[in-house]
């Protein structure tokens, strides 16, 4: 087993810095998850590491060893890609076994480590068949095993379930949390979708344009987001957030959307003080803006005039896109018992607890 470290590390493209001074230091056995949107660098990392590209500057290190001159097969990790990469000539106990038949491994131990894994994915019974035989998450079990197998130190992860539906995605980044506990391995997974990083991962990286913005526990990153670019992307439906001015009136610190003003919390008072009379952007998310009639007890709330634009009725709450003045489209789930419709003028409550205050200048929280 082996930790994993990016010291300074950038990756160039002529001009383009695809990663820009990444520092990070994966804990042996972690689940760490690179998220961010597309072009972030995040795939461009992984491959750094694996050694299908060459760092422009910097060092990587697996476990104590420096591995920025290591040819990739011997760096001891194993790589799971988006596509899954089987040979349709062969069958599923060929494909995972290939890659251990070319060192020349024994028969025996071959045989082992194949059934194990298939063990591991209930794939046992499908080692007869061939790749078109087999579903999309079954192909994908198989991608996992030809990995298993080998029996990494590292095991490295770009977008596996990208290919699989919305119902096999959810099975299978359970099959893959599950997988991370039995094999007790360092597990490094890429992602741009926020939902499976928050429901995977030991620990978060957020990246945007090549920077490594924020490392943290989901919890954290959901609680205590750095910037608005992470307060943003870490949560579905996103943060909404509103364009302001801090002002104080009467001894209260107030955020002032010209459409509306929301009395900030007694307690945020010395926070916010220093920042009176600034620019600032106003977060909340949608789960902390209720419907007044069922809000949850012990919160301090605001009361605000919307007129709703439009509902998504999910069964378990509603989506409620709402319009405020010049604040349109943002998002509230309230409770399924709210009778919401296009064009009603409604009242909702914000939860005061649970606000984000950003600057305008920097974009970072203030906190």
């Amino acid at each position: 087993m082996a930790s994993v470290t990016y010291d300074h590390v950038y990756k160039r493209f002529g001009d383009v810095v695809a990663v820009n001074d990444l520092t990070i230091e994966v804990q042996d056995k972690e689940f760490l998850v690179l998220v961010g949107p597309s072009g972030c660098g995040k795939s461009t990392a992984l491959r750094c590491l694996a050694g299908l590209e060459e760092i422009s500057e910097g060092e990587i290190k697996i476990g104590d060893r420096v591995v920025n001159d290591v040819p990739p097969k011997d760096r001891d990790i194993a790589m799971v890609f988006q596509s899954y990469a089987l040979y349709p000539h062969m069958s599923v106990f060929d494909n995972m076994a290939f890659g251990l038949k070319l060192r020349k491994m024994d028969k025996e131990e071959i045989k082992r480590r194949v059934n194990d894994a298939a063990t591991i994915l209930g794939i046992e019974n499908l080692l007869d068949r061939k790749p078109r035989q087999l579903s999309g998450g079954q192909r994908q079990r198989v991608a996992l095993g030809r990995a298993i197998v080998r029996e990494p130190n590292v095991f490295l992860l770009d977008e596996p379930l990208s290919n699989l539906d919305a119902k096999l995605r959810v099975q299978t980044r359970a099959e893959i949390s599950k997988l991370h506990k039995q094999l007790e391995t360092t597990f490094i997974y890429v992602t741009h979708d926020q939902t499976e990083a928050m429901t995977m991962a030991d620990r978060i990286a957020v990246m945007k344009l090549g920077i490594l913005n924020q490392v943290d526990t989901p919890q954290n990153l959901y609680d205590y987001p750095v910037n608005k670019f992470v307060a943003g992307f870490i949560g579905s439906p996103s943060m909404n957030f509103f364009e302001g001015k801090l002002v104080e009136e009467g001894g209260k610190i107030i955020f002032d959307g010209s459409s509306f003003k929301l009395p900030l919390p007694d307690s945020k008072t010395d926070v916010y003080k220093a920042h009176t009379g600034k620019d600032v952007t106003f977060g909340i998310r949608p789960e902390d803006i209720h419907n007044p009639d069922f809000q949850p007890a012990g919160i301090i709330p605001a009361l605000v005039d919307a007129k709703v634009e439009v509902t998504e009725l999910m069964g378990n709450e509603i989506f409620v896109y709402l319009n405020t003045g010049n604040h349109s489209g943002y998002i509230a789930r309230v409770d399924p018992r709210s009778h919401y419709q296009f064009g009603q003028d409604v009242r909702v409550a914000f939860n005061m607890d649970n606000i984000h205050i950003f600057d305008n200048e920097t974009e970072e929280a203030i906190r």
